[in-house]
C-alpha cells in the first residue's frame, strides 16, 4: 500500500516540521502554562491565543490502547494497536504501539517515542515499550 502523509495547516505546520528531525512537541500557552495536543488555535485551559511549541521528553504511560484485528484501510496489516498514551508533560497523543506482541500491552506500561518515516521527510510519532 502507498501510504499518504496527513494533511497539516498553518496551526500544525510547526509541528510536524518538528517530527522532520524527530522531535516531539507539544503546544505551551505563554499565559497559564497549559500544555496541549493536537495543535489548536486557542490554549484549551484559559483560551489564550499566545501559543508555542515546546519539547516533550518523548516518555509516557499507556492510558488505554485496543487491539485491531480488522484493518480500518485496505492493505495496512493487522492486527495493530491503537492507544492513547499520556505523555510526561501530561497531554495524550493518540497513537500506534509498536516493537511487541499485541497481547503484551497493559494500561500505565511505560513507553517511549519511537518514529515512522512518512514519504515527504515527516515523521509520524509511534511508541515502544520504555
Amino acid at each position: 500500500m502507498t501510504e499518504t502523509s496527513p494533511p497539516f495547516d498553518e496551526i500544525t505546520e510547526p509541528w510536524w516540521d518538528a517530527t522532520r528531525e524527530r522531535r516531539l512537541t507539544v503546544q505551551q500557552c505563554s499565559a497559564c502554562g497549559e500544555r496541549q495536543h493536537y495543535p489548536r488555535a486557542i490554549c484549551t485551559g484559559c483560551g489564550g491565543t499566545d501559543l508555542e511549541f515546546a519539547e516533550a521528553s518523548g516518555r509516557g504511560t499507556v492510558d488505554s490502547f485496543t487491539v485491531v484485528h480488522r484493518a480500518a484501510h485496505p492493505g495496512w496489516e493487522t492486527p495493530y494497536v491503537v492507544a492513547r498514551v499520556r505523555l510526561a508533560e501530561g497531554p495524550i497523543l493518540l497513537t500506534d504501539l509498536v516493537g511487541a506482541d499485541p497481547d503484551h500491552w497493559s494500561c500505565d506500561m511505560p513507553v517511549r517515542v519511537t518514529w515512522r518515516p512518512l514519504a515527504d521527510g515527516r515523521h509520524l510519532p509511534l511508541f515502544t515499550k520504555e
